[in-house]
């Protein structure tokens, strides 16, 4: 086979491509290796590939948006491989390893973590994991800060700024995230009628919110501060009882710090606000969990990337006490922020979460739905006035037993 010219693999071809481009199955013959295709996304095809014990994954990127037969760039896989790499680097082996990368026909071979399991699906089914607040703060600070130009020669940030530019998925972020829910030019929110009045007042004509949204976007699309994996949901990372696991990188660029970190907050807001409102006024062991889980990651970040900030940074300027504070400060008001977005989007938006879509009875699922949009524009529009995530907590309960009263 030609593998300089790009074709699309599939359950035969990949096995005879991983033989020829790698020898971590040692010296076996093609019949005695099995692959069965994973994928269950819209734009990339996953092989996972087996031997005498040992496994493979085997990710390439389609040229084309399966569904709609759209062309998509290729180049999300290139910068995914960069980035995995970098990570790698940085964070050991909460990244998995990529064993070979080949560019032109956008594949990479890298270690099988098959032994860890979503952490969405975790949730979902009220799995505790003690560590997960430590090791998801340790992963935020170790991956983020370094990449800065605060740590990097300027001149090599601005080499990988221009090697990062990722424009396809940045675009999709812009729209999806940043954008439709608050000005539904394309037509793809979707909620029920019965939450059209709310959406409007709330969302659409809520003015204040959206120039502080526009602030967000700004940031999002200019503020070139650190490589950020750049879709850092919850689906993202796997996680079991010796750790996490972090991959998935392809939505990733130079960007503000405080998208990731607001992704990862995001996100665990979910399944918090449906224990909390399937619940009642008792708290589970999981829902305490939980919002110790949020509070803990928000916090042990910026304890940690402080401590980073301290052992890195170099410039006299930077190291200046004030200077770093507001940086600081700075990182932790978008974080907040862009956890407001991710929450909104993933509500009204047509990228939804588990977490809600799977809530059969109506009049639950609207209110989780109301809860869950007020929380984000309170994140947003309050994001400055947060000093700690023991504050953002006990806005956020006020939230959702405001609404419990009313009900």
């Amino acid at each position: 086979m030609n593998y300089n010219e790009y074709f699309l693999l599939d359950e035969d071809t990949v096995k005879a491509y991983t033989l020829d481009r790698t020898d971590y199955f040692g010296h076996i013959e093609l019949s005695d290796l099995t692959a069965k295709e994973i994928s269950d996304g819209n734009i990339n095809h996953i092989f996972r590939l087996e031997a005498d014990g040992k496994t493979l994954i085997v990710k390439q990127s389609g040229a084309e948006i399966r569904t709609s037969g759209r062309a998509l760039d290729r180049k999300r896989s290139l910068i995914e491989y960069e980035i995995l790499t970098i990570q790698r680097e940085l964070c050991g082996e909460v990244i998995p390893k990529v064993y070979d990368y080949n560019e032109a026909i956008s594949v990479i071979i890298m270690e099988d973590v098959s032994d860890f399991r979503s952490l969405r699906l975790d949730l979902q089914k009220k799995k505790i994991y003690r560590d997960f607040p430590e090791e998801m703060a340790q992963y935020l600070a170790e991956s983020l800060l370094p990449t800065t130009d605060l740590v990097l020669d300027r001149h090599k940030k601005k080499e990988l700024v221009k090697k990062f530019v990722n424009i396809e998925l940045c675009d999709i972020s812009e729209d999806l995230v940043l954008t439709e829910p608050y000005y539904n030019y394309k037509d793809r929110n979707i909620y029920g009628e019965e939450l059209s009045d709310f959406v409007t007042e709330n969302l659409y004509n809520n003015s204040v919110l959206k120039a502080n949204v526009g602030e967000l976007r700004n940031s999002f699309m200019n503020n070139a501060q650190a490589l950020l994996h750049g879709d850092l949901h919850s689906g993202s990372i796997f996680i079991n009882e010796t750790g996490i696991q972090v991959f998935d990188p392809e939505f990733g660029f130079y960007g503000p710090i405080g998208y990731d970190i607001g992704n990862v907050v995001g996100n665990l807001v979910f399944p918090y606000v449906v224990g909390k409102v399937r619940d009642g006024s008792v708290n589970s062991e999981f829902t305490t969990w939980l919002g110790e889980t949020i509070q803990t990651i928000f916090d042990k970040t910026f304890i940690k990337m402080s401590d980073k900030y301290d052992k890195l940074v170099e410039l006299p300027l930077y190291k200046e006490r004030q200077f770093k504070n507001q940086y600081l400060d700075g990182i932790q008001a978008d974080s907040l922020g862009f956890a407001g977005t991710e929450i909104i989007r993933r509500t009204v938006g047509d990228s939804k979460v588990l977490e809600v879509t799977e809530i059969d009875d109506l009049k639950m699922k609207n209110l989780v739905w109301k809860i869950l949009v007020k929380i984000g524009i309170n994140l947003v529009l309050n994001r400055s006035s947060y000093h700690n995530g023991k504050e953002v907590m006990l806005d956020m309960d006020l939230i959702i037993k405001d609404f419990l009263d009313k009900e």
